[in-house]
C-alpha cells in the first residue's frame, strides 16, 4: 500500500483532534500552526514532521483548517505554500470560508496544476475528537471520491454536496438554521421561566414535542443550564458564519425575511463580547434585563 502524506495547517481546537484522527488511521503527517509551540508539541506527540520548504513538496494533499477565506488565501497564495506543492497534489480547505471565494480559489489552484476541494465540518470539538464530524464536500467528483477514505478518518458522515464552493455554502446555511433555532429555543426558555416553568422542564417539553432542536437536545442542559458555556465554538465564529450566509443570500438576490432579524441580533451581541465567549452564552446574554 502506498503511503499517503498529508499536510495540515491550523492546529486549533478543531484541527488538533482532527490530525489525531488522521494519525490513528495511519497517515503520515506534516503539520503547521501559527503557534510554533503547538506545532512542535503535536509533531512530537504524533511523530510528525513540520511543514517547511523542504517537506511541503512531498505532500499528496494539503488540508487547511483556518479562521477565514482571508487567512486561507494568505497562507496558500501570499505566503506561497500552494506554489511549493508538487503538480497533481490536492488542497482541501476544511475552514469555514466564503463559498464565492472558494470557487475563485479552486480556479486559481487549478491553473497551478493542483486539485481543490472545500470540505468544512460540523459537529464541534467532541465529534472531532471521536472522528464523527459531518464533512460537507464540494469540488470535482473524481477528487471527492479520491479523498473520501481519508475524510472518513475524521468524519462519521461525508456528504458530497456539489461543485467547488458548495460545501462552504452548505456549512454557512446550516449554521444559519442552527443559530436561528438557538435564538428561538433560548427565548422560549426565558419566557417559560418568567411564567413559572423551569428551563429544565421546558427543555423536556421541547425535546418531547415538535419544538425540538439541536440546541434543546445537545446544548441547553449540557452547556447553558450548567453555566459552563463550553461547547468549544465561539459566539464570534458563529457570527462570522452568519455573515457568510448573509453575503451568499445577497449575492443571489434572495431576501432573508426571517434571517435578517436573527443575523442582526447575532451581529449586535457578537460586537460586545470577546473572542473566547462561547456561542451557548447567548442564553445568558438574552437573559439580561433591558
Amino acid at each position: 500500500m502506498v503511503q499517503i502524506t498529508i499536510g495540515f495547517i491550523g492546529l486549533g481546537m478543531m484541527g488538533a483532534p482532527m490530525v489525531r484522527c488522521l494519525s490513528r488511521a495511519g497517515y503520515a503527517l506534516v503539520l503547521k500552526d501559527m503557534d510554533a509551540e503547538r506545532t512542535a508539541g503535536l509533531c512530537e506527540e504524533l511523530d510528525a514532521l513540520e511543514i517547511t520548504d523542504e517537506t511541503v513538496g512531498n505532500l499528496d494533499v494539503l488540508i487547511t483548517m483556518l479562521p477565514s477565506s482571508d487567512v486561507v488565501e494568505e497562507v496558500l497564495l501570499t505566503q506561497g505554500w500552494a506554489d511549493k506543492l508538487r503538480p497533481g497534489a490536492a488542497v482541501i480547505d476544511m475552514s469555514s470560508s466564503s463559498p464565492l471565494r472558494s470557487r475563485q480559489l479552486g480556479s486559481c489552484l487549478k491553473e497551478k496544476g493542483l486539485g481543490y476541494l472545500d470540505a468544512p465540518v460540523s459537529g464541534g470539538v467532541k465529534r472531532a475528537e471521536e472522528g464523527k464530524l459531518a464533512i460537507l464536500v464540494g469540488g470535482d467528483a473524481s477528487l471527492r471520491e479520491r479523498w473520501h477514505p481519508m475524510l472518513e478518518a475524521m468524519g462519521g458522515s461525508i456528504l458530497h454536496i456539489g461543485e467547488a464552493g458548495a460545501g462552504h455554502a452548505a456549512k454557512a446555511l446550516n449554521n444559519f438554521v442552527s443559530a436561528s433555532g438557538l435564538l428561538a429555543t433560548v427565548e422560549a426558555l426565558h419566557v417559560a421561566e418568567r411564567f413559572g416553568i423551569s428551563p429544565k422542564v421546558m427543555t423536556s417539553v421541547l425535546n418531547a414535542s415538535s419544538g425540538r432542536t439541536n440546541t434543546s437536545e445537545n446544548k441547553v442542559e449540557q452547556f447553558m443550564l450548567s453555566g459552563t458555556y463550553a461547547s468549544g465554538f465561539s459566539l464570534r465564529l458563529m457570527d462570522k458564519d452568519l455573515g457568510i450566509a448573509e453575503d451568499l443570500a445577497a449575492s443571489l438576490s434572495y431576501p432573508l425575511l426571517l434571517g435578517q432579524h436573527s443575523i442582526a441580533l447575532w451581529h449586535e451581541l457578537a460586537a460586545g463580547v470577546d473572542a473566547l465567549t462561547d456561542h451557548t452564552e447567548m442564553y445568558a446574554l438574552l437573559a439580561k434585563e433591558d
